[in-house]
């Protein structure tokens, strides 16, 4: 029995999908702090329990057990204290998959202060709207000569951001040393006075207008990543599970600390600093996981590798996220490894809203069927439950209360965000509100009602199948038309190694739909392969779908953690 896990858990076994999405309950007591409760008790129980195993591209390994873990977040929790950080403050972490980013999130949740990941590939622009938008006090980073030239840059223009520090062997005059910080704090810190109900992280969360929200989670986020871990990833007790993403996106909560320590497994790292697949493969061979995720980018590039001469054996779980993975991808992955990926979907917003979960048989293209606690439902525009079949928004019915209070207003500051019910009857997983946004919050989550935004429909047995964002369903001539299926069929077509359907504007049907498509090795752009691949649509799909516009490109733009942005493909700012 896992120590932990059952403390939360009052069951853990299920006998079918059925009794899971009946029976599962997560206790969530009125205080829980993630690195206190779950990496301190470790370290407690089992000192020597591996927690992290890293490598890198030279093939470096290097691992840590619990006890290193409390111990290091001590020190650094001592050296951010040192530094004048406090309850409530606003630190944001650039730290790709160092392992500083597990060592210094444990950290600020020790002190009470509020975690902001973010991704490498930010630039001047999105570092200033970031720490100026969120008040942010310190800024941690590696020692990326391009970061340190942004940061410089930015420096003076934020007015709450107090020190700028860095994490490497090159840190420059202006900067401080965290390492050295680190090696001179501390190995003890008492526990504070602290409640589940603190604000604990932010993820800033870009739509597709407007500038990123940034998207508030309390320190409940982490038991609701249980789902997650447990009966989707279906991570293992002392086995190693590698999720592939960077620190800054928030597949890195879903895969990389919270359900996976919870759980008792120990988490896999490859911090590359370019993603190759060869990379990739020599990684998984290292680091041998027994439970893999990647998003669908990876599993697009691996099939199109000599795959017949590495070991999959002791990978006994793979799952996808980001965005849909297509049968030909899934089909192909299958032929090659024998691994069967489980699809899931969420957001920053949550945990897991749905899965193939480990009871289901898998129904490539499908997302799977809603996870417990939620009440996932899709309402059309009325607010009423969609029937099979028919198109609807992905929503959360058992959202409760926003994050206001009941004047409707929510606090200027962290520390005057009003509380939630932390008990029994409030389940984990999902955010408080897009902090200092009162109206988007209220559009998205209004009457006991989150909706996602994202689109879907459900078939007679009960999965639900992905069609895009509202604002990415393509309305044509009075059809509405899912990218997804129409990247999945073209995906079928051997030139074809990734592709992003969107809208473009069109004066009599209102939309078309656009393909743009980046060509596998062997294959050059020509009006033939156009034709041929717009054949090739109306074959395996039905013939309304086809994209009227094809564009070639080298390379599709994506976040660092390989989803696709169709929102700069709409506007053209990739080429």
């Amino acid at each position: 029995m896992n120590e932990i896990l059952s403390r939360y858990c009052p069951r853990i076994d299920f006998e079918s999908y059925e009794d899971f999405y009946a029976n599962y309950a997560c206790n969530v007591p009125d205080i829980f702090n993630f690195a206190f409760d779950v990496v301190d008790e470790w370290a407690a129980i089992d000192p020597e329990k591996t927690a992290l195993l890293w490598t890198d591209d030279s093939g470096l390994m290097k691992r840590y057990t619990f006890a290193d873990m409390k111990r290091l977040s001590n020190k650094g929790a001592n050296a951010l204290r040192a530094l004048g950080i406090k309850k409530g403050d606003v630190v944001m972490l650039i730290l790709k998959q160092r392992p500083e980013v597990w060592i210094f999130m444990c950290a600020l949740m020790k002190l009470g202060a509020v975690c902001i990941p973010g991704t490498y590939q930010l630039t001047a622009k999105d570092l200033e709207y970031r720490c100026t938008a969120a008040e942010v006090k310190l800024l941690i980073s590696v020692d990326d000569d391009g970061l340190v030239e942004s940061i410089n840059g930015v420096r003076p223009r934020c007015a709450s951001l107090k020190e700028t520090a860095l994490v490497g062997d090159n840190v420059p005059p202006g900067f401080i040393d965290m390492r050295r910080e680190m090696e001179n704090a501390g190995e003890d810190f008492p526990r504070p006075d602290a409640k589940t109900s603190d604000p604990m992280l932010i993820y800033f969360s870009s739509g597709t207008t407007g500038m990123p929200k940034m998207v508030l989670h309390n320190h409940s986020l982490p038991l609701g990543h249980i789902v997650t871990a447990k009966y989707w990833q279906c991570v293992e007790d002392g086995a190693v599970h590698l999720t592939q993403t960077d620190s800054g996106w928030a597949k890195f909560a879903w895969g990389k600390i919270y359900g996976q320590w919870i759980c008792g497994a120990a988490v896999g790292v490859y911090d590359t600093e370019k993603f190759t697949p060869q990379g990739m493969l020599d990684a998984i061979q290292r680091l041998r996981p027994a439970s893999f995720c990647a998003p669908a980018t990876i599993f697009r590039y691996l099939i199109k590798e000599d795959l017949s001469g590495y070991d999959w054996s002791f990978i006994r779980h793979t799952s996808v996220a980001g965005e849909p993975l297509s049968p030909e991808v899934y089909n192909k992955i299958k032929k090659l490894t024998g691994l069967e990926i489980r699809e899931g979907f969420g957001q920053s917003e949550t945990s897991v809203m749905a899965a193939v979960f480990k009871w289901l048989p898998v129904r490539p293209g499908s997302m799977g069927k809603p996870a417990p606690l939620f009440g996932l439902n899709l309402l059309d525009e009325n607010g009423d439950p969609c029937d099979d079949g028919i198109v609807g928004n992905i929503s959360i019915t058992n959202a409760g209360d926003t994050m206001y209070d009941a004047a409707g207003t929510a606090g200027e500051t962290l520390d005057q965000a009003p509380a939630i019910h932390a008990g029994p009857s409030h389940f984990p997983g999902l955010f408080r509100g897009y902090w200092k946004d009162e109206e988007i919050t209220k559009t998205a989550w209004r009457g006991g009602v989150y909706q996602t935004g994202d689109m879907a429909w459900h078939d007679d047995e009960g999965y639900y199948w992905f069609m895009g964002r509202n604002d990415d369903v393509i309305k044509c001539s009075g059809y509405r038309i899912g990218p997804f299926e129409v990247e999945s069929a073209l995906m079928e077509h051997p030139s074809v190694l990734e592709c992003a359907v969107t809208a473009a504007p069109d004066p009599v049907r209102g939309q078309v739909v656009t393909a743009t498509i980046v060509l596998a090795r062997g294959f050059s752009p020509s009006g033939e392969l156009r034709k041929e691949l717009q054949n090739h649509v109306k074959r395996v799909t039905a013939p309304y779908k086809y994209p009227r516009i094809i564009e070639f490109t080298e390379e599709l733009p994506k976040t660092i953690s390989g989803k696709i942005q169709r929102n700069m493909i709409r506007k053209k700012d990739f080429y």
